[in-house]
């Protein structure tokens, strides 16, 4: 397994300085925080992007996320389909190998709703396998469909897709509908990415992301996913990610230091 941080924990500063910032704390992996992304291209440039990670060390293994492709319509459909090509087209070019897709269908939904689901993430496969990229479905409590492991392994069953896989987001396996069997549907062919937070003492049902912690110190310790992980040989990125506003204030050179050795430790890697 690849520890990783993900940019979005250091939201307030820009990625240049978190990614410099990152590299002096002993990050070498990160998920990038597409709002990033897009801020720092628009500045620099793609070129300058993949540069960037070159001169300070640090491999970028996932970017999230991508939202609005599973069962949006009409024009706004068009325009999230148009923003999914460039940002496969930017994974090409820097060389991300995994975009999270957010699994953000929400509201009541009919057949023809999950028909629609179900060929949007087909096509969404076969566009990102010409880019030679993985897609990670992200499974969300909160939403409609799939809002739980079960389902979004279901999902990408059917569709049957090498290039797309799940992201396991243990906060909303955490505070969803989620069981610890579904762990046993977890494969090395099925998980392509792995994002990790701890839950603060708050009950699940009220868990937002703002009560999102360092992994290993909080109610939720991520014990069980981890050894499944072992267990069938993830050989993939896992990211620290926190949506958490009082954590944005800690300057990213400590942030990626202490959440790195949480990680770690988390993992069994405290050694390295």
């Amino acid at each position: 397994m690849k520890p990783a941080i993900a940019t979005v924990c250091s939201l307030e500063a820009p990625l240049a300085a978190v990614l410099d910032d990152y590299a002096a704390g002993h990050v070498d992996a990160v998920d990038l925080w597409l709002g990033h992304v897009d801020a720092f291209v628009k500045e620099q440039g793609v070129t300058a992007l993949r540069e960037r990670f070159a001169a300070v060390g640090i491999a970028p293994v996932a970017a999230s996320f991508q939202g609005g492709l599973l069962t949006s319509q009409s024009e706004a459909r068009r325009e999230h389909w148009r923003h999914f090509g460039e940002r496969l087209t930017l994974c090409r070019d820097v060389g991300i190998p995994v975009l999270v897709v957010a699994g953000d269908a929400f509201g009541p939904l009919g057949e023809e709703d999950l028909g629609r689901l179900s060929m949007s993430l087909g096509e969404a496969s076969k566009q990102a396998a010409d880019a030679g990229v993985r897609l990670a479905l992200e499974f969300d409590a909160r939403a409609s469909f799939p809002n739980n492991l079960q389902s979004a392994v279901a999902v990408v069953e059917q569709v049957g897709s090498p290039a797309l896989g799940v992201c396991l987001d243990w906060f909303h396996f955490t505070v969803g509908p989620s069981k610890p069997l579904d762990l046993w549907l977890l494969t090395k062919d099925n998980v392509a990415h792995v994002q990790l937070s701890d839950i603060a003492d708050v009950p699940r049902e009220m868990a937002a992301d703002a009560d999102r912690i360092l992994p290993g110190e909080g109610a939720s310790p991520p014990d069980d996913l981890v050894a499944r992980l072992r267990e069938i040989g993830y050989e993939g990125a896992v990211a620290v990610e926190l949506h958490n506003p009082a954590l944005w204030r800690v300057p990213p050179r400590q942030f990626g230091e202490i959440a790195m050795t949480a990680l770690r430790r988390v993992l069994g890697q405290a050694s390295m």
